[in-house]
């Protein structure tokens, strides 16, 4: 199988079953085909790590977008210790990199995009996030509900433009790369196993994204 990926807004191909096992096996939304409104029934938008209401999740226009649409974290509330997930059903991987097109929109306790993986549960993940107020990108690991930081690095994050944030896990290895270059590398060992792929948001981020591309590296 080649390296193409399905992708929001990419060409539709049959979804892959609910384990990714073929090495460079890739899925991902066709966010094309879904109407603008609730988000696409492939993703659930129920969870949510920390304090206060789940993410409002759904389709929106966006011009500037791959097909003129996007999905959508649109709920202000403030709660700083508040992160919702937008959680890709259909598959799930161990050795994974994800990649996904970002948009801080607005924030003012927070202004951040984040990719997971490995989730194991609303509680249970690895993530990597980039954040416009603090022009900063880090990996952490959320273990029982608690965000801690394995890695970090400065990096411009401008607001109310697209940017591009990939993770890559595998094995014990870990790497984020964004816009196209990588910043960081780092090991850890506390989820092993395979679990789904999220978008991910904080506090009152009003967030967009686009072209969720999924790899497995196994």
């Amino acid at each position: 199988m080649n390296r193409r990926h399905i992708a929001l807004g990419a060409l539709a191909l049959p979804w892959l079953p609910a384990v990714c096992r073929a090495q460079g096996a890739a899925g991902g939304p066709d966010l094309s085909r879904y109407p603008v409104g609730p988000l696409p029934p492939d993703f659930l938008g129920s969870w949510r790590t920390g304090q206060g209401p789940p993410g409002d999740w759904r389709v929106v226009e966006d011009r500037t977008a791959s097909h003129g649409k996007a999905i959508a974290q649109i709920s202000a509330d403030p709660t700083d210790y508040r992160f919702p997930l937008a959680v890709y059903q259909p598959l799930a991987a161990q050795d994974v990199e994800a990649s996904v097109r970002f948009k801080a929109v607005e924030g003012r306790v927070d202004r951040a995009g984040g990719i997971a993986v490995r989730l194991r549960g609303p509680d249970d993940y690895y993530v990597a996030r980039a954040n416009a107020l603090e022009d900063n990108v880090n990996l952490y690991r959320v273990m029982g509900g608690r965000r801690q930081q394995i890695a970090g690095a400065q990096a411009k994050v401008s607001s109310a433009e697209w940017h591009t944030l990939t993770l890559r896990a595998e094995g014990d290895r870990f790497s984020v790369s964004f816009d196209g270059r990588q910043l960081i590398t780092a090991t850890d060992r506390t989820f092993a196993g395979s679990g789904k792929v999220a978008l991910w948001t904080k506090a009152d981020s009003v967030t967009r994204f686009d072209r969720l591309e999924i790899r497995s590296l196994r």
